[in-house]
């Protein structure tokens, strides 16, 4: 089937998918992913779709997203376990509840648990290094493996599974008690910044750019007279320049230019590479 593939990214861009595919358990993933390794079909895990730029001629190969049994929450004591297709913000909230702080960093970012624990996720100050103690995969074997934090080997947007044959299963989260009415201030007080600072309004995939040693994305493309560039439906934001979004009626194309553009503007201007924290997938 060719499923549109703007319906699962928060940019809203993208072509068809050859194929779209929901695995509603740990056996139904295996099975998927055994006959994938036999056919040597290309296939992408996807989460929220909230770090993806998909190309708009699409992907030949197979979108694989997690279902019911992938988006379970469970607290027990200062533990949360929760699926991989959990959404942080429901993690949040669940934390909350249970009077739990340590996660509060995360109740913002609009993506789900296994993607973040693959990029490392994070925003002020905190990040899922910080926060879990163990993590369930799948090799593209079938095997399941449990990797504890060490094992991990978490750094600034990656982990030791990012270009490794493992597909998450659930996280472990280790949390610390707290003041609920703290915790949840503390939530409050992070939405408004994303909501002062971010162009929240627009669509996008959140930060284009990982942050370059010693700089900050935003200020280098800020300093170089970038705010508000455009390409097509594409832009620059004015209010976070550390933000490609989508006006309206951009193309992946468009998206793709404007990194590029602003890439090589920065790096002619003070000699720093920008590099991209979206993940480009399929045609462009």
């Amino acid at each position: 089937m060719e499923e549109p593939m703007d319906r699962h990214s928060t940019f809203h861009i993208g072509g068809p998918a050859e194929c779209f595919i929901t695995v509603d358990t740990i056996k139904q993933l295996g099975a998927v992913l055994s006959y994938l390794q036999k056919t040597e079909w290309d296939f992408f895990i996807l989460g929220n779709g909230s770090n993806l730029l998909v190309g708009d001629r699409g992907y030949r190969g197979v979108i694989i997203q997690l279902g019911t049994d992938f988006n379970g929450i469970e607290v027990n004591g200062s533990e949360v376990t929760a699926g991989a297709g959990a959404l942080l913000g429901s993690i949040a909230k669940e934390a909350l509840e249970a009077g739990l702080t340590g996660f509060e960093f995360a109740a913002g970012i609009p993506g789900t648990l296994g993607g973040a624990v693959r990029m490392n996720a994070g925003a002020y100050g905190g990040d899922m290094n910080q926060v879990v103690e163990s993590v369930d995969v799948m090799g593209y074997d079938g095997e399941i493996l449990t990797l504890d934090n060490a094992t991990m080997e978490f750094g600034y947007r990656t982990s030791a599974i990012k270009d490794r044959p493992y597909v998450v299963l659930s996280a472990k989260l280790r949390l610390s008690p707290g003041n609920k009415e703290e915790i949840a201030e503390t939530m409050r007080n992070l939405a408004k910044q994303r909501r002062d600072k971010q162009p929240l309004e627009f669509p996008s995939a959140g930060s284009t750019f990982k942050r370059p040693e010693g700089y900050f994305a935003g200020k280098l493309i800020m300093d170089a007279g970038l705010a508000g560039k455009t390409c097509g439906g594409a832009q620059i934001s004015e209010k976070h320049c550390g933000f490609v979004i989508n006006q309206g009626n951009a193309t992946a194309a468009d998206v793709a230019q404007l990194i590029s553009e602003t890439q090589e503007t920065v790096q002619d201007k003070f000699g720093v590479t920008l590099e991209p924290e979206v993940i480009f997938l399929g045609d462009f």
